[in-house]
């Protein structure tokens, strides 16, 4: 499943997440405005919403797969 985010603390994510191999910050963001239309277009392409973050300065991604 892929993931799409914002947060001031990409680093920090990145960590709380397990360190996943594909974790990417896609975006550096000047406004909220930018970054929540960034976040809209990642959802409209499949992307779940990870709303853990705190922040918008920066849009990232990443995928968790899960074993059966």
């Amino acid at each position: 499943m892929r993931y799409a985010g914002l947060t001031d603390e990409p680093e920090r994510r990145k960590r709380e997440h397990g360190n996943p191999y594909d974790f990417k910050v896609m975006q550096q963001f000047t406004s909220e405005t930018a970054a929540r239309q960034w976040e809209k277009r990642m959802l409209n392409q499949g992307h779940e919403e990870d709303t853990s973050g705190k922040g918008w300065k920066y849009g990232y991604t990443f995928s968790i797969r899960f074993s059966s």
